[in-house]
């Protein structure tokens, strides 16, 4: 029997989540509500990532329509279904009585409504990435879901990547001690990923592991201090070992607020400066409350300090740990003056050269999926890439675990040769910092 196709209507954060979404809903057919175009040219200026999506949507859309009519619908290829514009509806007596201000969001849901109508045999679904606007659309008995293209399956799955395996052999333990090379991975039975982190227990003794891909060997990891910063535990020095391994040129690390994520990739950075021309650390800018940068008094950097002022107080963290006259303290101060060392706003980092570069983006769980492989495909030979965040902590109204960038990133990349992720999951700020961070 042929499966009936349905009618996805498309909300305007979708496009700017995906410019490319009109292509991710198989054979079924598209409804652009003629509202999302007029937002779309609202934002068409601009250099932030929204501004960009909204423009290729646009041309794309040029592209498609040639000399066509979208009224009619048109096929937008080989198995994939039809896209029409519809235009503006009048409210329904429903609609108008509980949504009476024609905001966009009420127009599109006036225009599904009306797509509905006028398919009664047809399923209608309006995709939106506003979890309000779905919500309304279901109190009129319309059909709503989250933009699923590029949402992971099984969000726990990555988290499982360092692997504590139990009642291995002292014998082996101690083999995995003696030897530098390592010792074959078939002798603990185990189907590793490439750069997988293992914790061994065995009855008397114990061991921090990582998996070598290229020679098929597990090799003992042991803790090192990293420019005055050592690991507290396990998934610290797990992270530590793949900052600073130079077959890993893609780093990911998860885990909740306090774990250490952001300070080990930056004392990281700091040993290893010599074989970089350049340390970047930047951070997405999200506006906290829906307020704009420009509610906040001050120029430009004024503006933008509260902002960066983690990723500073994280470098100072780092300083604190030597004297003023130290030749440590005095080498991140000349990297600063030279800017070899340059905390930033994402944003500014746009069209700067990420040739052997250090290049660490925090709070990468409030990117999508399109802004981090734009930021991962930018990078030039001799580039190393760290994206951290904590994806319980999305500050973006339009993303959630399992479609942020940093989420999508840990699970597309998993098994690939150059790539490794750690999720840190014991906090070390404090005592009271753990206890918050876990039952408030």
């Amino acid at each position: 029997m042929k499966k009936k196709n349905k009618i996805f209507v498309i909300d305007t954060n979708v496009i700017l989540h995906d410019f490319n979404c009109l292509y991710k809903f198989q054979e079924n057919n598209i409804v652009l509500p003629i509202v999302v175009l007029e937002e779309l040219d609202h934002l068409k200026k601009g250099e932030n990532q929204i501004n960009f999506n909204a423009r290729e949507f646009t041309r794309e859309l040029d592209k498609i329509s040639g000399d066509k009519l979208f009224n009619g619908g048109i096929s937008l290829g080989k198995e994939l279904g039809t896209l029409s514009i519809v235009t503006g509806k009048p409210f329904s007596e429903k609609l108008e009585t509980s949504f009476p201000e024609p905001t966009p969001d009420h127009r599109i849901l006036a225009i599904t409504e009306y797509v509905k109508e006028k398919n009664k045999t047809t399923e209608v679904i309006l995709v939106s990435k506003d979890i309000n606007l779905r919500m309304k659309a279901k109190s009129l008995g319309i059909l709503a879901q989250d933009y699923k293209s590029d949402q992971i399956r099984d969000i726990e799955r990555i988290h499982k990547d360092v692997e504590t395996v139990e009642n291995v052999s002292d014998e082996l333990i101690s083999k995995l001690y003696e030897s530098h090379e390592g010792v074959p991975v078939d002798e603990f039975k185990l189907d590793p990923l490439p750069h997988q982190y293992f914790i061994l227990k065995g009855q008397k003794s114990s061991a921090l592991a990582h998996y070598d891909p290229l020679n098929k060997v597990l090799q003992r990891i042991e803790k090192q201090r990293t420019y005055g910063i050592d690991p507290r535990n396990a998934e610290q020095t797990f992270s530590l070992d793949a900052l600073t391994r130079p077959d890993i040129q893609l780093v990911a690390l998860t885990g909740k607020a306090g774990t250490g994520k952001t300070l080990l990739a930056l004392a990281a950075a700091l040993h290893q400066e010599k074989k970089f021309n350049q340390i970047l650390l930047a951070r997405p800018i999200v506006p906290l409350a829906n307020r704009d940068l420009g509610f906040l008094p001050g120029d430009v950097q004024e503006k933008i300090l509260p902002y960066m002022q983690p990723l500073f107080d994280n470098l100072s963290v780092i300083k604190n740990q030597f004297k003023l006259q130290s030749k440590e303290y005095i080498a991140i101060e000349e990297m600063q003056k030279t800017e070899k060392l340059i905390i930033s706003p994402l944003a500014y980092i746009r069209g700067r050269s990420l040739s052997n570069s250090f290049f660490i983006v925090d709070e990468a769980q409030n990117l999508t999926p399109h802004e981090v492989k734009t930021i991962i495909t930018r990078a030039g030979e001799g580039t190393k890439m760290i994206f951290t965040g904590d994806i319980h902590q999305i500050d973006s109204p339009y993303l959630d675990m399992k479609s942020n960038g940093l989420s999508y990133l840990a699970d597309r990349m998993k098994g690939q040769d150059i790539f490794a992720h750690v999720n840190l999951v014991k906090g070390e700020r404090s005592y009271l910092a753990e206890l918050a961070s876990d039952i408030l």
